[in-house]
């Protein structure tokens, strides 16, 4: 009897250390998120400008699991501002990144080119190497699913690319064709049945569904603001959001733009089929919009007329970020708070306490946090070596 007294006495304390690591290991796991940003590029004024001897375009990957973020490596790729900032993903255990809307600019003929290649980038080489893929048609957003095991790519040609993804290995799939111009943002359903995909010039977003393991267009359409964008959706499996970009991201427009509201979409994914059931009015151009993985926040990053000329009456400073609570099935505005000048895309941490929003402008990420039930700007920055123009988490 001692003896097993003993032995039980030995292993109690052992027990309890191998749970308080096991929870120590949960808590500390990273959080990854990507922002990639364009060096090439500079907004002046409202004006585009392709400097001489720019820098070159990067991948920057973080860690967010600790408050402010932390860098964890920095990759150089192709990347533009252009499209939608969900042109970066970073697979859930943080070692395979995909960059879309690859870009260079031909100084000589004062000319954008825009290449039709995917870039695969294998995060847990040392140094991390890039691989592309390529196309046929300009890729806009990309994503991960959360087993890791599929992926998307939109495109300018109105078709969808699935993805497999087998450890580094990212294959294309085939194409499906849901329109016949651009598309936009793109998000994998917390179960991974279905993909969200924002119809940009066609008005509206797709849901596309796996069946027998082939991802196939359901044939429903979703109802949204002008030129939705950017998808996001809760891990709870119950909320997704669109925002939309209004006249400002519709190709060709003709007129003057000055800086009026537009809006973001409340979808409830929570069976099928799916319905838009709110439409949110936000500052002009919301080219970012999160909701956070518990299912409790929404934000809404707009350029807010950062990005208007001098002499436009709707020109102002800076954007705004806007946060929304959820409640009773309800989105309902709380407040909102300055942030950069044409930034871009944004995200939650994984708690859903902080928020990371892309200052294109001023080549910093900025740093939020939701306290006493309100945004606020934490004022801590990050910089980059280039405009962030992308930004995503890893799949919750």
């Amino acid at each position: 009897m001692a003896s097993k007294l003993s032995l039980r006495a030995i292993l109690k304390p052992v027990s309890a250390l191998a749970l308080s690591l096991l929870a120590a290991h949960s808590v500390c796991a990273a959080d990854w998120v990507v922002s990639s940003n364009d060096g090439k590029y500079q907004r002046v004024q409202g004006t585009d400008t392709y400097p001489d001897n720019a820098k070159p375009d990067t991948l920057t990957v973080l860690d967010a699991s600790v408050f402010p973020p932390k860098v964890n490596q920095t990759v150089e790729v192709e990347n533009g501002i252009q499209g939608p900032p969900q042109a970066a993903a970073i697979s859930p255990d943080g070692t395979l990144a995909l960059v879309a809307a690859p870009t260079r600019y031909d100084h000589a003929a004062k000319q954008l080119q825009m290449d039709t290649f995917l870039q695969v980038v294998d995060l847990s080489a040392k140094p991390a190497t890039v691989s592309k893929i390529e196309l046929g048609s300009h890729p806009q957003a990309v994503a991960f699913d959360r087993s890791g095991k599929w992926g998307v790519v939109t495109c300018v040609d109105g078709g969808v690319r699935p993805l497999r993804i087998d450890g580094n290995k990212v294959t294309v799939l085939d194409t499906i064709s849901i329109g016949s111009k651009r598309l936009a943002g793109a998000s994998f359903t917390h179960d991974g049945q279905h993909v969200l995909v924002a119809l940009r010039d066609e008005q509206g977003v797709a849901v596309l569904n796996l069946a027998d393991g082939k991802w196939v267009d359901s044939g429903d359409r979703l109802s949204t603001g002008v030129a939705p964008y950017t998808i996001d959706v809760s891990s709870d499996g119950h909320w997704a959001v669109v925002s939309n970009v209004g006249l400002a991201g519709l190709a060709n427009y003709k007129g003057r733009l000055l800086g009026d509201e537009d809006s973001v979409t409340l979808i409830d994914v929570s069976k099928t089929p799916f319905r838009a059931v709110q439409h949110l009015n936000v500052p002009s151009v919301p080219e970012g919009v999160a909701i956070s993985p518990d299912g409790k926040w929404i934000v809404a990053q707009s350029i807010d007329g950062s990005n208007l000329l001098p002499n436009n009456p709707g020109v102002r400073a800076h954007g705004r970020v806007t946060l929304f609570a959820l409640r009773n099935g309800k989105a309902e505005k709380v407040n909102d708070v300055a942030d950069g000048n044409s930034s871009q895309g944004v995200v939650f941490s994984a708690d859903s306490k902080h928020v990371i929003v892309q200052f294109n402008v001023e080549h910093q990420l900025g740093l939020y946090s939701i306290e006493n039930g309100k945004l606020v700007d934490s004022k801590k920055r990050i910089e980059l070596s280039g405009g962030p123009s992308s930004l995503r988490s890893a799949p919750r």
